[in-house]
């Protein structure tokens, strides 16, 4: 597992990577498109509705999370607790006052008590994640601000492969919350071990002998790799470390993490294969135009592959960390997200969860049902339903997909044809 060291790049460092080589006539890349791209977001449609009156935005003791959440879907039991200080509104995070984040299928929203802002980060079906910030002060005309090159200090570095992305990580946190950079940090996903996950973050839950870094502060400056694993584990109550009743719930649910973790991820992946496959196909049509030709290109055909693989290992949950003891959480996340989703005739979806060895009953995403897949380029939608014809049927055995049993396949396969309907041409 790759640990990583936080650089805060400076602005200026950041206008070269964003500002592609073009020449005069050429198309723009897909990262300068989306600096100045209109966006079809969900909060770019909320604020529609706000602007035509036909919705409303409700102050309240915490200030307007509460209706953002509402107007955008996102259920309070989605809440997950960060107390590292390692975003936006650092000076008002801490042990004692973390930062909440609550999520949907599309929509993450960041809220800190006394904060300045709500915090947005929403995926856009074209153009990926896009970042607001919404004014924690009661006016009778709210805007949601586009924030740009300020959160793509982070969001669009290394740690999200330089694309505008998201970034889950796990810190050696000190009594303030300040991560001790000089033991490096983690970039969790679904990929990782449980024992590089959630530093930093508050943690509630039951999870066996498995042990995470969560829920603990690094005690020694000399040493502070060495967590006190034990004493942050299998924690129902967060009441011992910090006062709940400021939150809109009293819980940092396990499985909400988990879940957090798998889809910003695989965001992450739609967007850098969307955005790889436009600019191959900018590129394509750049040399026809030079070379006076036309047709597909055998080096343009080999890119496309190259960049829709990491989507189809990661719809697919190839390499996903296996658990070795039972999950269960404590907000009542697990019945309210399998609940979710179009089911089949037999009631399975791939909302369902299973947290006994890993975290879906049926390994496939719940994600390709999103609307950032469906605005893949079509080039790359017929190149990820290729690929899941092969793995699904069976032709495909290779290691990346030897975790997928034939009767898992097959069910992966049903569900889509019932649920996906024109996605693949293979039939159950």
């Amino acid at each position: 597992m790759k640990r990583w060291l936080l650089v805060t790049l400076p602005l200026l460092g950041l206008l070269p990577a964003f500002a592609a080589t073009q020449r005069a006539g050429d198309a723009p890349d897909a990262m300068t498109q989306y600096l100045t791209a209109t966006v079809d977001d969900p909060v770019a449609r909320l604020q529609k509705k706000l602007d035509a009156g036909s919705a409303k935005l409700t102050w309240s003791e915490y200030g307007y999370l509460k209706s953002v959440l509402k107007e955008l879907g996102i259920s309070s039991r989605t809440q997950t607790l960060v107390f590292s200080k390692t975003s936006l509104q650092r000076e008002r995070i801490s042990p004692r006052t973390p930062r909440a984040l609550y999520f949907n299928d599309d929509c993450y929203v960041g809220w800190c008590q006394d904060g300045v802002v709500v915090e947005l980060a929403v995926q856009d079906p074209k153009w990926g994640t896009i970042f607001y910030t919404l004014p924690q002060q009661p006016t009778a005309t709210p805007k949601f601000v586009r924030q740009s090159y300020e959160c793509l200090q982070c969001h669009s570095s290394p740690m999200t492969e330089n694309i505008p992305g998201l970034a889950v990580r796990s810190v050696y946190p000190m009594a303030d919350g300040n991560p001790d950079l000089r033991e490096g940090t983690f970039l969790t996903s679904d990929l990782s071990p449980l024992k590089e996950r959630w530093g930093g973050w508050y943690v509630s839950g039951r999870h066996g002998k498995m042990r995470h870094m969560g829920n603990v502060i690094a005690q020694r400056y000399d040493n502070v790799s060495e967590l006190d694993r034990e004493k942050g584990a299998n924690i129902l109550d967060l009441r011992r470390y910090f006062d709940t009743k400021p939150y809109l719930t009293p819980h940092s649910d396990i499985t909400a993490l988990m879940v957090l973790e798998h889809q910003a991820r695989v965001h992450n992946v739609l967007t850098k294969a969307a955005f790889t496959v436009r600019d191959t196909l900018r590129d394509e049509a750049r040399m026809n135009d030079v070379l006076k030709e036309s047709g597909r290109r055998e080096s343009t055909t080999r890119r496309i592959e190259s960049a829709c693989e990491p989507l189809v290992q990661a719809l697919l949950f190839s390499g996903a960390a296996e658990l070795t003891a039972p999950v269960i959480g404590t907000a009542g996340f697990e019945e309210q997200f399998s609940a979710r989703g179009p089911k089949d005739t037999q009631g399975r979806s791939l909302y369902q969860l299973d947290l006994t060895k890993r975290l879906l009953r049926h390994p496939c995403s719940y994600l390709i049902y999103s609307e950032a897949f469906d605005a893949l380029p079509a080039e790359a939608r017929a190149q990820v339903a290729r690929r899941f014809e092969e793995i699904l049927s069976g032709k495909d055995q290779s290691a990346p997909f030897a975790h997928l049993n034939s009767s898992e396949r097959r069910a992966i396969l049903e569900i889509l044809a019932a649920t996906k309907p024109g996605f693949l041409k293979i039939t159950p």
